[in-house]
């Protein structure tokens, strides 16, 4: 049974950092969280002035951080040591779990800036492990090119051939696809789990209904996603992962399962004892 949409969220303005503008999907009064998946970020700009002051030093805990950049490339250093360049088309995956504080400060490539952050929720026995820091070159990524297809793999399995991340917690598959004209993409999913396409250029239809671009849809029960082209083609990210069904307590960038979580997290901040352990860098 293919996936239908279920609900059409469209992305909502929200200013964060030091005044950049984010279209936020995930994380709005209209989809608070859909499990496991806690905020979904679309930031995207040809000027400069609209993004360049960045995001300074900023504290998670509770949960990871995923962040995929299109255009443009994103400096980043944390309070445990780690510092990295994210550039366009690479990937940084960052486990925050029991804290961590960090920087992210874009650099424009010939003006544009543009990618996802995803945030994806930790469950209880993890949220005070210790966090741990992943970033992948564009060129580590693997590839599926088949015709008018083609499927960067930054999580999960697809036609034999598996992304550079891997989540035990939910199986995340975080897939970014483009299709020529009239071309489809199809992923053979559990039923139980959450899935959502993003459609960031072009159009498409999903379950023989039109994804509008720029809003996130959500997809119903069935065993298959399907995806195909308008006549202008289409990229988007097809994003699925296993429900942890806990209670989710979030405060801005804490996310617990109980609010006197919340609260040690806070004070814990406050008296500069939110970090425990310094992470470990992998990556390609």
């Amino acid at each position: 049974m293919i996936r239908p949409i279920e609900k059409l969220v469209r992305a909502v303005d929200v200013t964060e950092g030091a005044g950049v503008t984010v279209h936020r999907t995930i994380g709005t009064p209209a989809l608070k969280n859909l499990d496991p998946f806690l905020m979904l970020d679309h930031f995207g700009s040809s000027d400069p002035d609209q993004y360049i002051a960045g995001f300074p030093p900023h504290p998670h805990r509770g949960f990871i951080t995923f962040t995929y950049m299109l255009d443009g490339h994103m400096e980043h250093q944390d309070s445990m040591g780690n510092r990295g360049d994210l550039r366009s088309g690479g990937a940084q995956w960052m486990k925050a779990a029991s804290g961590v504080i960090h920087s992210e400060m874009p650099r424009q490539t010939d003006g544009l800036m543009r990618g996802f952050q995803l945030w994806i929720n930790l469950p209880a026995a993890e949220k005070m492990s210790d966090p741990a820091y992943q970033e992948f070159s564009p060129e580590a990524i693997p590839e599926v090119r088949q015709g008018p297809l083609k499927v960067r793999l930054l999580a999960g399995e697809y036609s034999g051939m598996r992304g550079v991340i891997a989540d035990p917690n939910t199986d995340m598959h975080y897939f970014d696809v483009e299709l020529e004209a009239g071309a489809e993409f199809a992923l053979p999913l559990a039923g139980d789990y959450a899935a959502f396409v993003y459609v960031y250029e072009g159009s498409a239809t999903a379950g023989g209904s039109e994804l509008p671009q720029h809003s996130l849809a959500v997809l119903g029960e069935g065993d298959e996603v399907r995806v195909a082209a308008g006549s202008n083609g289409a990229r988007f990210i097809c994003v699925a992962g296993k429900p942890i069904g806990e209670a989710v307590v979030q405060h801005g960038p804490f996310v617990m399962n109980t609010r006197e979580e919340i609260e040690l997290a806070f004070r814990e901040y406050q008296n500069g004892q939110l970090v425990k352990k310094k992470a470990q860098m992998t990556g390609g």
